[in-house]
């Protein structure tokens, strides 16, 4: 038996495993600054898409510039507190009591359409997380635009969250009715009894999906009515 030969290999294998890890944890050092720069960019052309401005990652800075003028955090009560929009994590906050999580707004200026308040989103579809940004003109209860995202829905049923054929309906709905209590929105499945004004048809062969996202959009906006009650005054 070679045992020389076998510590040989035995040794190589080591060193290259070592090395292997060691390019790999450089590539990923220098990687990282473009991966969070290709995510922010994202998040941005996530929450123009909310107001209904569709721009590739060359136009996402500029326009995002141009259009949202205010990004800032409020408590449940909807009182401004300290921190940076943009770095809250709502996977975090889901996890602490409402009357201490941190609640992201994002306005707009959309000319003569007045302010718009786009309010992130975080939620659970059938495989995994599922996301995104509701808009909501200054009644605070039209929605002006919506944008929905997910991480490993089923293609063709679920998946289907993210496309404009989902996400229009929602243009002109109302998350709360005319005397002024909290409704958000139904993503209604086939034959469900649904108000019209607070309600969109889900996805056919989705409904796991569908219901998840009415969770969100429910559980999310919840949390800021009393933001809505400072603006409403």
């Amino acid at each position: 038996m070679d045992t020389n030969g076998n510590k040989y290999t035995i040794v190589y294998a080591a060193v290259m495993v070592i090395v292997v890890a060691i390019l790999l944890a450089i590539a990923a050092t220098q990687l990282k600054p473009f991966q969070d720069a290709n995510i922010l960019i994202e998040k941005k052309q996530n929450i123009l898409k909310s107001v209904n401005i569709v721009a590739d990652s060359k136009q996402a800075n500029e326009l995002f510039s141009n259009t949202i003028k205010e990004l800032y955090i409020v408590n449940s009560k909807g009182e401004k507190v300290e921190g940076e929009a943009f770095k809250v994590d709502l996977k975090v906050e889901h996890s602490k009591p409402i009357d201490q999580r941190k609640l992201p707004v994002y306005v707009a200026d959309m000319g003569d359409k007045g302010k718009i308040f786009i309010i992130p989103l975080r939620g659970a579809g059938l495989w995994g997380p599922i996301w995104g940004y509701i808009a909501l003109s200054s009644d605070m209860s039209t929605i002006f635009g919506a944008n929905f995202d997910h991480s490993g829905e089923t293609p063709g049923l679920g998946a289907e969250i993210n496309t404009e054929k989902f996400q229009k309906p929602f243009i002109g709905k109302t998350i709360f009715d005319q005397s002024g209590m909290f409704t958000s929105i139904t993503v209604a499945k086939v034959g469900e009894k649904s108000e019209p004004a607070h309600s969109v048809d889900g996805i056919s062969g989705g409904t796991i999906t569908s219901k998840g996202l009415q969770k969100m959009i429910y559980d999310d906006l919840a949390t800021y009515q009393g933001f809505f009650k400072t603006l409403k005054k």
